[in-house]
C-alpha cells in the first residue's frame, strides 16, 4: 500500500499554516505533511518540489492530500498540469474542499479514480479558458475606451498620457529627399527603403502618415 502525504502552503512567512495543518492531520500524521511559505504563482517551492524528486518523491500508489486546489497553484493552467502529472504517474490527489475527490474507491476500480481526475482536469480547463477570455475582453474594452492620438493613430493611456504599444516609427532625416525621388519614379520603393533603412511595413506606414499630414 502506498504512502499518504499532506501538503500545505501559505503565500508569505507572516501567514500561518494552522488551519490547513489541523484539517490535514485528520487524515495524515504530522510528520507526513510537507509545507511551504511561498507564492502559489509558480511551482518552484522547496517543499512542493520534494514531492516530485528525492527521498520524499511520490510514486505510483501514493496519495497526496491538500486543503484546496489553489494550494498546489493559484494558476489554473499550472494546477491542471500538476493534476495531469500526478494522474500520469499513478498518484491520487485528494482535495478536502472537494468531497468527490475524497470518496473511497474499491480495489480494482481504478477507472473511477481516472474519471474523477479527468472531471477535475476538464473543470480546470474550462475555468482557465473562461479567465483568459474575460481578461482579453476587459483588455479590449479598455483599449476601445482610450482616446486616440491624431498624429500617430495610437491609443493614449488615460493613466500615463502616453501612447500604448510600440513607439511609432520616426521619419529618417533624409525622408523627404527619397520620398520625392520615389514619387517622381526616379527610384523604386525598394531602393528608397534601402537608402532610408526601413522595412516595407514601416516605409508604407510613414508614407500614409506623411501624406495624411500634408
Amino acid at each position: 500500500m502506498g504512502k499518504t502525504v499532506g501538503y500545505a502552503r501559505v503565500s508569505s512567512r507572516e501567514q500561518n499554516l494552522d488551519r490547513q495543518l489541523a484539517a490535514l492531520q485528520k487524515y495524515v500524521p504530522p510528520d507526513m505533511i510537507v509545507t511551504d511559505k511561498a507564492s502559489g504563482k509558480n511551482l518552484n517551492r522547496p517543499g512542493y518540489q520534494s514531492l516530485k524528486a528525492g527521498i520524499g518523491k511520490l510514486v505510483q500508489g501514493d496519495t497526496l492530500i491538500v486543503k484546496s486546489l489553489d494550494r498546489l497553484s493559484r494558476n489554473k493552467e499550472d494546477a491542471k498540469k500538476e493534476l495531469q502529472y500526478f494522474s500520469g504517474i499513478g498518484v491520487r490527489v485528494k482535495i478536502l474542499d472537494l468531497p468527490t475527490t475524497m470518496a473511497d474507491i474499491p480495489e480494482g476500480q481504478d477507472w473511477v479514480l481516472d474519471m474523477v481526475n479527468n472531471i477535475l482536469i476538464e473543470v480546470l480547463s474550462s475555468i482557465a479558458e473562461n479567465e483568459r477570455l474575460t481578461i482579453r475582453s476587459r483588455q479590449a474594452e479598455g483599449l476601445a475606451a482610450m482616446p486616440v492620438d491624431k498624429k500617430s493613430g495610437k491609443k493614449i493611456s488615460r493613466k500615463t498620457g502616453r501612447c500604448v504599444g510600440r513607439p511609432p516609427v520616426q521619419f529618417p532625416e533624409n525622408w523627404e529627399e527619397y520620398y520625392r525621388k520615389w514619387k517622381k519614379k526616379e527610384i523604386t520603393a525598394v531602393s528608397a527603403m534601402d537608402h532610408l533603412g526601413l522595412k516595407p511595413n514601416s516605409f508604407y506606414k510613414l508614407v500614409h502618415r506623411y501624406e495624411d499630414g500634408r
